[in-house]
C-alpha cells in the first residue's frame, strides 16, 4: 500500500527527529503503525509493528548488555542483568518514548485514540522497539547502536535506574567511575557460624584502602553491605 503525502511528511518528521532516514519509508511506517489501527484496516492490508517489535527488542537487550559488559569489568552476571533489565524495561522505554514525542507518530485504532494511547507507556515502548528492529533492517548493526546510545544510554549514566533495585555495587560501581582510574575489591576478612548459618564480614577497598565493611549471610549480600557502607560514608550517597 502507497503512502500518502500526508503520511510521509509526518514519518519524514519523525526522521528528523531520530536523526536517521530510512532508505526504505515503508519499514518505518510499519514500525508506527500499532495492532490497533491494524485490524480496523485488515481489509486494506494492514499490518502491525509486533514483529519488528520483537526484532527490536532483542537488538536493545544486545546493545545495552555490550555495553555495560564493557562498562562494568568489575559486575557479575546477576548485578549486569537487573540494571540491563532497569534500562530497557517497558517504563524506561516509555519514558523515552515520551520525552521525544513518538505518540505524535503512531497510527492508532480509534478506540486506542480515545483512550490515551498516544501518551500509554506500553504503547510507545513498543513502538520504540518496533523503530529499533526497522533501523537494523534498513541499515546496520552500528548504525542501531549509535542510535540507541544517544536516546536511552547515555541519558542513564547516573544512578537512578540502579537505584530502583537498591543494587549498591553497581551503583557504586556507576559512582566511581565518575573519578576515572578507580579499582574497588570485595575481601572476605570474616566469616563464623556453621555451614547451614554462616555470617561473612566483607571489606571493600577502593585503591587499596579500606572503603566500606559490611555483613552478611552470603558473600553477596556482605559485599552489597559493604558497598552500602562505602556509598553513604565517602559519596555522600542518600536512599
Amino acid at each position: 500500500m502507497s503512502l500518502s503525502n500526508e503520511r510521509l511528511e509526518i514519518l519524514q518528521k519523525f526522521e528528523q527527529l531520530i536523526d536517521y532516514k530510512y532508505k526504505n519509508i515503508s519499514l518505518l511506517d510499519l514500525a508506527l503503525t500499532h495492532s490497533s489501527y491494524a485490524n480496523e484496516h485488515r481489509d486494506k492490508g494492514v499490518k502491525d509493528n509486533e514483529r519488528l517489535e520483537f526484532l527490536g527488542d532483542a537488538i536493545l537487550d544486545l546493545i545495552v548488555s555490550e555495553y555495560l559488559f564493557n562498562k562494568y569489568p568489575g559486575s557479575q552476571e546477576g548485578d549486569l542483568s537487573k540494571f540491563r533489565a532497569s534500562i530497557v524495561c517497558e517504563e524506561s522505554l516509555g519514558k523515552t518514548g515520551k520525552k521525544m514525542n513518538f505518540g505524535d507518530y503512531i497510527l492508532l485504532g480509534h478506540g486506542e485514540e480515545l483512550g490515551g494511547g498516544r501518551e500509554r507507556e506500553s504503547i510507545l515502548a513498543d513502538a520504540l522497539e518496533a523503530v529499533t528492529g526497522a533501523m537494523l533492517l534498513d541499515s546496520s548493526y552500528e548504525n542501531v547502536k549509535k542510535f540507541i546510545t544517544k536516546i536511552l544510554i547515555e541519558p542513564i549514566k547516573d544512578t537512578a535506574a540502579v537505584k530502583l533495585y537498591k543494587d549498591y555495587k553497581t551503583i557504586l560501581q556507576v559512582e566511581s567511575q565518575k573519578l576515572h582510574d578507580v579499582a574497588i575489591s570485595y575481601e572476605v576478612v570474616d566469616e563464623v557460624g556453621p555451614d547451614h548459618d554462616k555470617e561473612f564480614t566483607v571489606e571493600l577497598r577502593q585503591n587499596g584502602q579500606a572503603f566500606g565493611r559490611g555483613v552478611g549471610r552470603t558473600k553477596r549480600d556482605a559485599e552489597q553491605m559493604a558497598a552500602h557502607q562505602a556509598l553513604i560514608n565517602h559519596y555522600h550517597y542518600k536512599q
